[in-house]
């Protein structure tokens, strides 16, 4: 059974920091692409930031600079690292699995909700 489990939400002020984590099991994690996606009420899901399996990243133009995705194959884990937080990072934020052979996420995690307010 493939869990991805998100954690690390919260509140936090503009400016603030927050730290994502999620724990992967039920895949092969250091074949797959992770990444995280954010949702915000009304908008569309879109990608915040990935890293391959060998440890290229890549990163949506709004969070370049201030977001830092990271993994850890041992521990089967993925880290975003969220720095100088908008208000407009308000929104849900989902862990993804990307195997071989697929071009979009083929597996997700519950998600996870993230408030940027003074």
């Amino acid at each position: 059974q493939v869990q991805l489990v998100e954690s690390g939400g919260g509140l936090v002020q503009p400016g603030g920091s927050l730290r994502l984590s999620c724990a992967a099991s039920g895949i092969t994690f250091s074949m797959a692409t992770m990444g995280w996606y954010r949702q915000a009420p009304g908008k569309r899901r879109e990608l915040v930031a990935d890293i391959t399996s060998g440890h290229s990243t890549n990163y949506a133009d709004a969070v370049k600079g201030r977001f830092t995705i990271s993994r850890d194959n041992a521990k089967r884990t993925v880290v975003l690292q969220m720095n100088n937080l908008k208000p407009e990072d308000t929104a849900v934020y989902y862990c993804s699995s990307r195997g071989l052979g697929y071009i979009t996420p083929n597996y997700w995690g519950q998600g996870t909700q993230v408030t940027v307010s003074s």
